[in-house]
Formats: structure tokens, C-alpha cells, sequence
């Protein structure tokens, strides 16, 4: 009578709530089915700061709430095994619903201790409750004070009773537990994960083989009974992340709240023939695979607010991860594309205990798991005081955001490594989304493996108040605090993946130098006189006039467009890594000690020569290049563009398109790489017989070295060179050179914000993150035009020439050469304004280099423009 008198009072409760408007389930915002559109790009780093380049570093594999988890074995050491920080238990309900006669008196005890040890290991729990676990100890989970009130089933596949998830008094006493259970533990840092559990065979939401097919009974509860289990978790967690197990559980209830799901089955392969019960059909999965039901929900992108957990399968755990090369074998499924297309964040494998920490497979894959943040950027002047500006850049290389609002703090460490001085940030981690995404096939954007872009390298700014800080040098460092660190001094910090990182969880952005107040605070003057001393067909030297200072001049930074390309202490530099015939446009500043920046210097134009009987350079990380696969482009303080291709191998490939071959035939090839270890690849034209070449160590991931290959080229620039290692790792890639021998002319990209080129009526330059120079001209049309200067034409004729544009609409525009007649071209849209498309025309040009290009729309507006490309 107590017990159904409190439960009484639970549902009043319920109503007067709901009535009074009190809290329910956490506000979410639905994700996209198909293709995602990619988040709005980040703010650009302030100009008037100094870029610090930071060095890339593998990230830990133990980082907290993601990768790998082990099961709880009271008094044992978890720290043992594979590198983890995520702890599994089960509990069944009778555990802490013990009172016979009374329901709602829960004794917490067992809980709490699995939770206090766990901590004091430095590691989250993930736990879920269950009521009928089939060989379990015990296999009936069920309380006492349900005794007589709730009805049971017997499995005579399983050889336990199951509970009947349709009786009122169960699902009535489950919704008032599951109140209970948030109120005590949602937020508690202690836990990372809750599987809502408590639902069908090991809290698995399912029944099998007492399902309702094949003749048997269905012991399962109705979609909309599971639904009221679904949303009493969502109205009682806001905090903790929950998961579900399936997008169809309760008919899909969760798929609009802020629930994740885990897959229990993760990446197995079953039946006759093997389909894999984690992967889509159009990836070789079942019909009933979590993917596929994730396709069938329209929620196969949740990942982006939500965390995808679960199990390796227990009949794979110790040999899954040797698939991430390779591909499904066997039972094994693929586990590279399991991981990438669900956006894991972590499973349990009890197998890992057998792991090892170095092995290479299980490394890539627990590091590709939930996020893997690298700074590839930190912005500040060297000396400040007073209100000094402080930004990063932050780097996403894993397959799902971080999920949690934990605090960013910025420091200050001595000469003796004590941080003497703290701010806390603003910055959300959860903003910084994966640089790349698996498409499904069903998106029909390309065949598998198709790469999307999708996140940026997110920039973060604040302002800190150094007043109170003793005048001196220091180490400005970076961490995040984990709210574990409240209540277990062993806490694993979260950790980024740079050389700078420390064990104590502070990144080392670098040296700074604080002021007592009233110090240099004078810029120097502009740099003037800034020419072009020469050219190549893949370099242009500058020389400028010195600037002038009150103490004195450091250095200048030397700018292509808006990217800095690199600095120097004298009053020369030479741009390398450049494509011949081609218009750049170059800016100065100059520094000091203090971090004082002076203005840029006027622009100058510098054209780089023809590719005749000259070398070429390609950029692995230009943009019209392909890569597959894990490859991905990569801050390289010692490369040419300071960028790079790395993680490629295993199957990662970077195809150069448009390689100018000349007259074709023999052509030497020169790749410049990077490579801490020693390492093979292969290199081939046009899909061609590959060239295998090994290479040694260089002095570490940011410094080059080159070697040189011998490959037929055809003649023109519709050339490909692929590099590739389809069983091993290959080493980073900065560029290839192409050169002498390739007779003729190459072709050259020019592009639209150039200063070089005119712009009339309401045309503007406009930053543009997918554009190959972070920028376009837009607002073209209407009588607004641009104008493309000092174009080669080689030896004249008809040419093609291609034009990259972006346009969120339908839209047309003409293009002419040397006042000549115009071409029309109607173009459709691109996914949104920052992403790119070609368009080719055939444009008759005048031999040499003046020819000019114009783009215009009389009577319309055109699209925005990139570049072109003849």
C-alpha cells in the first residue's frame, strides 16, 4: 500500500510539473538527414598578433570519455591493460531498490562505490541498471517490492523470468527510479556515460529470440511504453550524456532529444552470407544493422550533438582492430569504416586488457574515436602588459566533437614550470567539429570511401588582464579542466595533441614576455619600396626598404593574399612552392621584441614564368587535389605552403590533378616529404605502374627532405600523380616538383582576389573558407565585374579555361578575353557560399602574358568567384 500510495504521489507530481512548467527534457536542435551542411567557418586570427606555430604530436590513447573502456573488477588495478579512462558496469536494479516494501527507498551504496573507486583511478564511469540478464549473476535484476505486482515470463531459450515491460506497476515504478536516479547522479563527474538499460535482455532493448517472429512470443515491451522509459531518462538527465540502444527504440523516442545511442554488436559480421550488424546495406550491413535502422530514422548524423558508445562484440574483442587497414575479414568487419561512419565515440573491450600500447592499428582507431584536438596555432604578441589578446586555433582529426561544456583556462608558468597565473576562457570545445567526413553511399556524393569537409580549425579569442603579473619572462600555457579533478586528484586531464603537451595536462603555447606597464608599445613603421626581384616558374623574390622603430626591428612577416608565408630578420625573402604562370600578390609588416606590428606595406604583384624547360611545384594541400582515405592536411612548420599531407598509407591516398607534363615523356618528379621514422610509397602517373621508393628518417615530422623519380608524363596539364602505400604507412607529403624536360607551357591558376585585378561597381573581395586562397570576389553582376590582368597565353589560340565559383542559387554569368566576345555560362548550385565548383569554357588568348579575363552578368547577379585556371 506504501509503495503503490508513492508512486501515486510520483505521477501527481508529474502532472503538476508538467502544469507548472518545471524542467522536462533537455532542448535540442534536430540534426540533417543526407550530407550535413558544414557549420558557418570560424572568425579569422586577429592581424595585429604574432602566430606561434605549434608542433603535431600523436594525442594519448587514455584521453578522458572516449576510446576504449574495461569492464569493473572491484579491487583490481585499472590502469592496467590498454590505455583507457572509461570504466563499464552493470548493476541490476534489486542492487539499490531493497526495501521490500518500499519502492522508493534506494540504497546507493553499491553505486557509490564502484563510482569512488573508479575515480580514484582517474577514470569515468559508464554504467547501466538491468532487470533480466540471461547467464548473469544474478540473472533476475528484479526488486523485491515487486514481488506479486509484476508478472513474469518464462524464457525457456534463455532459461530466466522475464519481467512483462508492459505492466503498469513496472513501468510506473521504473519512471519514478529513473527520477530518482537523475536527481542523485545527473552531472556527477564521476560518470561519464548512462545507458538508459532496464529494458529487455541485459537492458538491450530487445528480446530476442521472444520477439514476436519465428512462432515465439514477444517479451518485449510496446514502442510506446519504451518511450515512456526514453523520456523519463531525457526529462531526468541534462547534464550526463545518455545513451539508447537502437534510433527504433520506443518507435524512435529519442531520435528528437539530446540522447545517443549504443551499438552492443559493434562491427561484427553474421549469417550466410556475412553481413555486418553495424554497418549500413550500402556498405554490406544487414537490413537490421544500427546504421541501416540510423538511415531508416533519418539520424545517421545524431553524432553531431549527441555520443554513439556501446560494445565490441564479445566474439571479436582481441582480433576486431585488425581490420583497420585491411578491411572486414571474416566475423571481423571493417573496423576503419565502422568507426568513421557511426562517429564513435568509445565501446567497451574487455579484450584490450591484451592489447598492446604500440600497436599501430589499435592506436589509429582509438585515436580516430570521439575527438582528437590538436592547436596548430597560438596568436599573441611576445611581450604584453596590461589587457594583452590571446587566440588559438583548435583542430578536430577525430570522428565526433567533444561533448562537454568543460572550462578552458589559460596560464602563465615560471622558469621553474609553477604556474603563477590563471584565466578562465569562454571557449566552447564542443564548437570544434571534425575536419572530414565518411559519406554514407546512400548520399550519392561519390563512391566509398567519399571524404566531405566538414569542420575548421575553429579560432578562439580572449582578452586576459596581466596587471597584477610580475614583470618577466614566462611560458603562456592552455589546459581543460575536468570536472573529475573536483573530488580525485588522479583525474586524466584532457590532452591535445602537440609536442608541447605536457603531463600535467598544460599545453605549452610558448614564450611570452609580461611587462611592468608603460613599456614599448610604439609599432614600426610600414615597410615601403617592396618589389619583386625575381621570379621562377615556382618562386618569386621579394626586397623591400627597411622599417624604422623606437628600440629596434626584429623581423618581417611576409604575406601571399592574407596567409602568411613566412618571416625573416633582413629585408629579402623568396616564395617557394608556387604554380608557374601565375599572379600572386605579396604585403609586408615588420615587429619588434615587444610584439608591436607595424602596417602592411602596399602590395606587388609577382608573376611567376611559364613552366617551359623550369620545374613546377604542387602543394599536397591545395585544394583541387583528392585525398582518401585518413589522409588530411596537416600544419608543417619546415614545408613549403606551411601545410602538409599526413596520415597517409593503409589505403590513404593524395592525387595531385592538372601536373603540367610539357611536350610529355620521361619527366623527373621530386617529392618533398616528411618523416620521423623510416618509411615507403608509391608514386604513379595517370593510374600507371607504380614507382616504389624508400625513404630515410628526416630530423622529425616538420623538417623535409626530398627525393626524386623518374615518370611518364602526357603531354599538357591533365597529368595525375598519385602517392600511395597500400600496406603500410607512407611518409607526409609537402609537395612534388615537376621538372626540366617537360617541354611546352603549364598552366596557370590566377586567382580572383589577386590585387593585380581590377574590380568595378559593387564587386568585393570576401573571406571564403573552402576557396583555394581563403578568399573570392563576390557581388558580382548587375554591371559589377572582375578583371583578371596579365594572363599567360602561352603560344595563343583557343584555350580552356576553368573557372571556380561558389553559389548558394542558380545563377549565369559571361567571360570574355581581351574585350573579345563573351561566352555564357549558366552554372547550378553549390552546396552553400564557402564551397567551390569548376565550370569549363574555351576562351581564345593571345600568346604571351597579357591577355586579361573578364567575368560579368550585364543583367543579373553572377556567382561568386574563386579562380580560374588556364
Amino acid at each position: 500500500m506504501r509503495t503503490r500510495l508513492a508512486l501515486a504521489l510520483v505521477a501527481l507530481l508529474a502532472l503538476l510539473a508538467a502544469a507548472a512548467g518545471m524542467q522536462s527534457a533537455s532542448a535540442f536542435t534536430s540534426v540533417p538527414t543526407g550530407a550535413p551542411a558544414r557549420p558557418a567557418p570560424p572568425a579569422t586570427p586577429d592581424p595585429s598578433l604574432t602566430d606561434h606555430q605549434l608542433t603535431y604530436a600523436a594525442g594519448p590513447l587514455d584521453n578522458p570519455d572516449k576510446g576504449l573502456a574495461v569492464y569493473y573488477n572491484a579491487g583490481t588495478d585499472q590502469n592496467t591493460g590498454y590505455p583507457h579512462s572509461i570504466t563499464w558496469s552493470y548493476f541490476p536494479l534489486s542492487a539499490v531498490m531493497t526495501n521490500a516494501g518500499d519502492c522508493t527507498a534506494l540504497d546507493w551504496t553499491p553505486v557509490e562505490k564502484m563510482l569512488n573507486e573508479t575515480a580514484s583511478y582517474g577514470n569515468t564511469a559508464a554504467i547501466r541498471f538491468y532487470l533480466d540478464y540471461p547467464s548473469g549473476n544474478p540473472t533476475n535484476g528484479m526488486p523485491a517490492c515487486w514481488n506479486g505486482k509484476v508478472p513474469t515470463n518464462n524464457d525457456t531459450y534463455w532459461g530466466t523470468q522475464s519481467p512483462d515491460y508492459n505492466n503498469a506497476f513496472l513501468l510506473s515504478s521504473l519512471q519514478q527510479f529513473i527520477g530518482q536516479f537523475g536527481a542523485k547522479y545527473d552531472g556527477d563527474p564521476r560518470i561519464g556515460f548512462i545507458q538508459m538499460g532496464l529494458i529487455g535482455y541485459w537492458g538491450e532493448w530487445h528480446t530476442w529470440p521472444e520477439n514476436g517472429t519465428g512462432g515465439q512470443p514477444d517479451f518485449m515491451a510496446t514502442d510506446a511504453n519504451a518511450a515512456l522509459i526514453v523520456n523519463a531518462f531525457a526529462n531526468a538527465f541534462h547534464t550526463t550524456k545518455i545513451e539508447v540502444r537502437y534510433p527504433t527504440s520506443g518507435g524512435g523516442a529519442a531520435n528528437n532529444l539530446d540522447v545517443g545511442y549504443h551499438d552492443d554488436s559493434f562491427c561484427y559480421r553474421e549469417g550466410t552470407p556475412l553481413a555486418g550488424v553495424t554497418l549500413p546495406q550500402s556498405m554490406g550491413g544487414a537490413d537490421y544493422s544500427q546504421l541501416q535502422y540510423a538511415l531508416n530514422e533519418g539520424v545517421e548524423n545524431k553524432w553531431i550533438t549527441d555520443s554513439m558508445g556501446g560494445e565490441v562484440r564479445p566474439e571479436i574483442q582481441g582480433t576486431a582492430f585488425n581490420t583497420w587497414s585491411t578491411g572486414a575479414n571474416g566475423s571481423d568487419d571493417d573496423m576503419k569504416a565502422c568507426i568513421e561512419a557511426e562517429h564513435t565515440t568509445w565501446k567497451l573491450d574487455q579484450g584490450s586488457t591484451s592489447y598492446s600500447p604500440t600497436d599501430p592499428e589499435v592506436g589509429a582507431a582509438v585515436r580516430a574515436m570521439g575527438y582528437d584536438l590538436t592547436v596548430p596555432d597560438a596568436y599573441y604578441k611576445n611581450t604584453v602588459s596590461g589587457t594583452a589578446s590571446i587566440g588559438v586555433k583548435i583542430s578536430n582529426d577525430g570522428v565526433a566533437p567533444f561533448y562537454h561544456p568543460w572550462t578552458v583556462r589559460l596560464g602563465l608558468k615560471d622558469s621553474t614550470g609553477k604556474v603563477v597565473k590563471t584565466w578562465n576562457t569562454s571557449w566552447d570545445l564542443r564548437q570544434v567539429m571534425p575536419l572530414k567526413i565518411r559519406a554514407f553511399p546512400d548520399w550519392n556524393v561519390g563512391a566509398d570511401p567519399t571524404y566531405l569537409p566538414f569542420g575548421y580549425p575553429q579560432y578562439f579569442n580572449t582578452s586576459v588582464d596581466t596587471s597584477s603579473v610580475t614583470a618577466g619572462s614566462y611560458q603562456l600555457v592552455m589546459d581543460v579542466v575536468n570536472p573529475l579533478s573536483a573530488v580525485s586528484s588522479s583525474a586524466k586531464s584532457l590532452r591535445f595533441a602537440n609536442a608541447a603537451q605536457n603531463a600535467d595536462g598544460w599545453l605549452g603555447l610558448g614564450a611570452i614576455n609580461v611587462g611592468a606597464g608603460g613599456g614599448d608599445t610604439t609599432a614600426p613603421s610600414a615597410p615601403t619600396g617592396l618589389a619583386v626581384s625575381g621570379t621562377t616558374a615556382g618562386s618569386a623574390s621579394l626586397t623591400w626598404t627597411a622599417s624604422t622603430d623606437n628600440v629596434g626591428v626584429t623581423g618581417y612577416d611576409v604575406y601571399r593574399g592574407s596567409t602568411k608565408v613566412g618571416s625573416t630578420a633582413g629585408t629579402g625573402y623568396t616564395d617557394t612552392g608556387l604554380s608557374a604562370s601565375t599572379a600572386y600578390s605579396y604585403t609586408v609588416d615588420a615587429y619588434d621584441a615587444a610584439g608591436n606590428t607595424s602596417a602592411r606595406s602596399g602590395p606587388v604583384t609577382a608573376t611567376t614564368q611559364a613552366g617551359g624547360g623550369s620545374s613546377s611545384s604542387y602543394e599536397a594541400e591545395a585544394s583541387a587535389n583528392t585525398l582518401t582515405g585518413t589522409a588530411v592536411v596537416a600544419a608543417c612548420g619546415g614545408c613549403s605552403g606551411g601545410q602538409k599531407v599526413g596520415y597517409l598509407g593503409n589505403g590513404a591516398t593524395v592525387a595531385f590533378h592538372n601536373v603540367a607534363g610539357g611536350s610529355g615523356g620521361a619527366t623527373q618528379v621530386t617529392v618533398a616529404y616528411t618523416t620521423a621514422v623510416a618509411r615507403t610509397f608509391q608514386i604513379s602517373a595517370n593510374g600507371g605502374t607504380p614507382v616504389s621508393v624508400s625513404v630515410t628518417p628526416t630530423a622529425d615530422w616538420q623538417t623535409t627532405a626530398t627525393t626524386t623519380v623518374t615518370l611518364p608524363l602526357n603531354a599538357g596539364s591533365a597529368n595525375t600523380v598519385t602517392i600511395a602505400n597500400p600496406t603500410d604507412w607512407a611518409p607526409d607529403i609537402d609537395r612534388i616538383t615537376v621538372g626540366a624536360g617537360a617541354g611546352g607551357s603549364t598552366a596557370g591558376s590566377f586567382e580572383a582576389e589577386a590585387s593585380a585585378n581590377t574590380l568595378t561597381g559593387t564587386a568585393v573581395v570576401a573571406a571564403c573558407g573552402g576557396c583555394s586562397g581563403g578568399q573570392k570576389v563576390g557581388y558580382l553582376g548587375n554591371g559589377a565585374t572582375v578583371t583578371f590582368h596579365s594572363v599567360a597565353g602561352g603560344s595563343g589560340g583557343a584555350k580552356q579555361v576553368t573557372v571556380a565559383y561558389t553559389t548558394a542559387v542558380a545563377r549565369s554569368f559571361q567571360i570574355s578575353a581581351n574585350g573579345g566576345t563573351p561566352v555564357s555560362v549558366s552554372v547550378g548550385p553549390t552546396a552553400d557560399w564557402q564551397t567551390t565548383a569548376t565550370t569549363t569554357v574555351t576562351l581564345s588568348l593571345n600568346a604571351g602574358s597579357a591577355n586579361t579575363v573578364t567575368i560579368a552578368n550585364p543583367t543579373g547577379w553572377a556567382p561568386d568567384i574563386d579562380r580560374i585556371t588556364v
